[in-house]
């Protein structure tokens, strides 16, 4: 039987042509970067092309041969494909090849497993890694897959196989069970911002792309960045103000890739509810990347599948401080803003402002402004309004009553009352004269007192 080596981080790396085989020199080089990103040390590289998998090794018994010698050469202790593999696939060229070998979903769960710093990370991660490793069982227990006769050979055999898959099952249950209570916390948040009406904006595009150091610009926040791919995982949400009285929820969210595992895709999903959630999705483009329009296909793709294919998308085209001349050899900074897209530097900060307004534009509420009269009892109301920067003046009315000019959002206004006392009180039964324009003295034609209740 083959032993299976634990430790060793000198990868071959093999990548092949299936079909067509365009844009396989942009995929070896992700592919490459992958490894990196694992951590591996890469010793080398083969490549081929094929017109389709072979059902035994992928590669083919003949450069399944070639690999094995590579291996040999470059005393490599793991060869990484940048295919998916099926168990019996990865079995069988383990035994031929005599290391351990990983394949292409199998990388990006480890890259995910190194990544993931919150608690739901990790429990999402470790939920991904042990639905992978349960179709994948049978591998590490060869010598014990069937009961074995004669003496000294009799022995637990599928038994012990039986209780690893049992052993697997209750650790997933468990791990669903946790996530669960994450995700009802994250859903109490949601509606919270639902009840108060601030819209999300989720930033999603491929790993790479500049989304945190977006998010950083934006927020003025210190989230992890690295010219590496999928450099953060864990989704990370901050308040941004875009004016007085208006501000929205930005999400950062964990970049996608090409051929993203599903086991990751579907573990994931509970993180990715914000963005089906999302009012206005940011799609982040590295508008320098020569592969940026099949990036944009892949990410659209995966969207769809978690069922985000709906919500409205603006195209932040990332990065033109990396474009030799702009697009089409004028200067970038004629393409900051125009159409459904965005040109800007994360980076530099050129172009964000033009995205600032853009959000602004987007978000606009409608503003409830004009005098309003406060029974003196009012105090908490009067305070809120007060904490809020929404008073321009006030006045003293001739029973006692508070007399104030407003400006602030209608949504903002309606909660207010609400929370004060005033369920279902419209505005607009607040108000008691059209807005004067002067700075001082009473309002013109106002009233001395408004009845508060009954609303």
């Amino acid at each position: 039987m083959f032993e299976r080596p634990e430790t060793g981080d000198r990868a071959l790396l093999v990548a092949l042509a299936i079909g067509e085989p365009i844009g396989i020199d942009a995929q070896i080089a992700e592919f490459g970067d992958l490894a990196r990103s694992a951590g591996a040390e890469v010793v080398g590289l083969v490549s081929g092309n094929r017109h389709r998998p072979d059902a035994r090794f992928f590669v083919g018994s003949g450069k399944a041969d070639e690999i094995a010698e590579a291996v040999q050469t470059t005393a490599a202790d793991v060869v990484i494909l940048n295919h998916p593999l099926s168990p019996s696939q990865e079995r069988n060229l383990e035994r031929h090849l005599r290391c351990r070998v990983l394949d292409r979903s199998g990388l990006i769960l480890d890259i995910f497993a190194q990544r993931a710093r919150s608690h739901e990370g990790k429990l999402q991660v470790e939920l991904a890694q042990l639905r992978h490793m349960a179709t994948r069982l049978v591998r590490g227990w060869t010598h014990l897959e069937r009961q074995k006769g004669g003496i000294g050979l009799r022995g637990p055999g599928e038994t012990q196989l039986e209780t690893d898959r049992r052993l697997l099952a209750a650790r997933i249950k468990h791990i669903e069970r946790r996530l669960e209570k994450v995700q009802r916390s994250r859903e109490q948040g949601r509606q919270s911002r639902r009840r108060n009406e601030i819209p999300t904006v989720a930033l999603v595009g491929y790993t790479n792309a500049g989304k945190s150091t977006l998010f950083n610009r934006l927020t003025q926040s210190r989230v992890y960045t690295a010219d590496q791919l999928f450099a953060t995982l864990d989704p990370t949400m901050r308040r941004l103000d875009l004016a007085p009285h208006q501000s929205l929820i930005l999400a950062d969210t964990v970049g996608f890739v090409r051929d993203l595992p599903h086991e990751l895709i579907a573990a994931f999903k509970a993180t990715l509810t914000e963005t089906r959630e999302a009012a206005l999705l940011l799609h982040v483009i590295d508008a320098s990347d020569p592969e940026r329009e099949a990036h944009v296909g892949q990410v659209e793709a995966v969207l769809d599948e978690i069922g985000a294919g709906t919500v409205p998308v603006w195209r932040i085209y990332n990065k033109v401080d990396r474009l030799p001349g702009g697009r089409e050899g004028e200067p970038a900074s004629r393409f900051l803003a125009g159409g459904d897209a965005l040109w800007l530097s994360a980076e530099t900060g050129e172009g964000v402002e033009a995205l600032e307004r853009r959000l602004a534009e987007r978000f606009t509420e409608a503003l409830f402004r004009g005098w309003v009269a406060i029974p003196a009892s009012e105090g908490r109301l009067r305070s809120r309004l007060y904490a809020e920067r929404a008073v321009e003046a006030e006045q003293s009315g001739d029973d006692g009553s508070i007399l104030l000019r407003l400006n602030l959002p209608d949504r903002l206004f309606r909660t207010l009352l609400r929370e004060t006392g005033r369920v279902g009180a419209d505005p607009e039964t607040w108000r008691v004269a059209p807005e004067s324009g002067e700075e001082s003295g009473r309002p013109e034609g106002s009233p001395a007192s408004v009845d508060a209740g009954g609303h």
